[in-house]
């Protein structure tokens, strides 16, 4: 199985080659990467709508991919490792697979478009915290952040999720206040090789119910830098087919196409799971508004 570290290099490379531009879109659905997942695959997709407008963003899952999915860790996330590559004693590794799927080129080269790739989370036993988010779940990440820049956050000794320690500053770095819906609060989820995850602390998994799927907001150095799903296989394999409202900040940084629901889709037919963000609006970009206050 490919592990992140040794597709990045022609991400890199091919991610660095899609010069921002307009690209005309040459039909209703494109299908970008295809990565191996389970006994299946995972793959991006973008569809289209009015005027070439995104009417979809996500990610497809085939049929096969929640059969056989590994189980450990891919060991390219951890805190500890020696000069000779081996493991000290504290050595603590996330166990998670990480894939990088780019999107389409008509929509990753798109000037009007701020998400550019994803990157696909596997946690076979979940993750932190405890009695919340411990269940075998996805974490699917739309990326807005160039890919070098994410990366380039690295593991080491701060915070819960095990981060370089002026690296955990800066990903605490407060969100203007109109760039963020004021039910995210900062957990001190600052994850290497993704950067913050501030949590709707309103949502269902915190007031006495299981966790099923999630929105969260990414953040970095004061900016947002992705829209997550974060799902449970047995959510999955329950076959549902509907949309939440995302609980979109008042103003963007950025113009562009923005979401408004975050879907899942099971279909019958084929079936492949989708995973999507949809109803995109065009958002122009409005002046920060000063930090967020403290949370």
């Amino acid at each position: 199985m490919k592990t992140i570290r040794a597709a990045l290099p022609a991400v890199v490379v091919l991610l660095a080659a899609c010069a921002s531009m307009n690209t005309p879109a040459p039909q209703p659905r494109a299908l970008g990467w295809q990565m191996p997942l389970g006994k299946g695959t995972a793959a991006s997709y973008v569809e289209f709508g009015e005027a070439n407008a995104p009417a979809a963003i996500g990610i497809l899952l085939s049929a096969q991919s929640l059969d056989g999915l590994p189980e450990g860790s891919d060991m390219h996330r951890c805190h500890g490792r020696m000069a000779d590559g081996g493991m000290d004693a504290k050595t603590r590794c996330i166990q998670t697979f990480e894939y990088v799927i780019p999107l389409p080129d008509v929509v990753a080269r798109r000037t009007d478009v701020p998400f550019k790739w994803v990157l696909l989370n596997w946690n076979p036993h979940g993750h932190i915290p405890p009695g919340i988010y411990d269940s075998p779940h996805f974490d699917i990440h739309f990326m807005m952040a160039p890919i070098a820049d994410i990366f380039a956050i690295e593991p080491g000794p701060c915070g819960p999720e095990m981060v370089r320690c002026d690296q955990f500053q800066v990903g605490k770095k407060p969100v203007p206040a109109n760039y963020m819906h004021a039910d995210f609060r900062d957990v001190d989820a600052v994850v290497p090789a993704m950067g913050n995850h501030l949590i709707d602390l309103t949502g269902p998994e915190f007031n006495k119910q299981p966790f099923t799927h999630s929105f969260i907001y990414g953040v970095y150095d004061g900016k947002v830098t992705f829209y997550e799903q974060m799902l449970t296989r047995a959510y999955l394999l329950g076959k549902p087919d509907g949309c939440t409202p995302i609980k979109s900040p008042p103003a963007v940084a950025v113009s562009g196409f923005y979401p408004r629901v975050a879907c899942v889709r099971h279909d019958a037919a084929t079936g492949e799971y989708k995973v999507s963000m949809e109803q995109f609006a065009f958002r122009e970009a409005s002046a920060p508004a000063g930090p967020s206050a403290p949370k």
